[in-house]
């Protein structure tokens, strides 16, 4: 789960980072307002890509998507994004969690293997 994450957060990461220079020329919002939001959320998506594997990281993500999502109202485009961001966090907690289950199960087959 912890690779197909960090993946979904990354690619937020430039996406976001991009969304604040569109903000910052389209937005009635202050310089200082974007980049204060953006670097927040910016930051955020790094720090969830090393906790993904902790208790209440995902739903920190859900938080960042929902997020995402809101940002539209600032940055139009950003609706669309969003809930396609949405759909990959989905996608990469659902799925990864299924590759950690079948990895736990191969594991547990060999070590069972060795041992007979």
């Amino acid at each position: 789960m912890r690779t197909l994450c960090s993946s979904t957060l990354i690619g937020e990461f430039f996406v976001i980072g991009f969304a604040g220079l569109v903000a910052m020329n389209t937005s009635d919002l202050s310089t200082a307002t974007v980049w204060t939001v953006s670097g927040v959320a910016m930051v955020l998506c790094l720090l969830l890509c090393g906790m993904v594997s902790r208790p209440g990281a995902v739903q920190i993500g859900w938080a960042l998507q929902i997020g995402l999502i809101l940002s539209g109202f600032v940055v139009g485009t950003m609706f669309v994004l969003g809930a396609l961001f949405a759909a990959l966090w989905w996608a990469s907690v659902h799925f990864g969690r299924k590759v950690d289950e079948a990895k736990a199960r191969f594991a547990a087959q060999a070590a069972a293997e060795r041992s007979a």
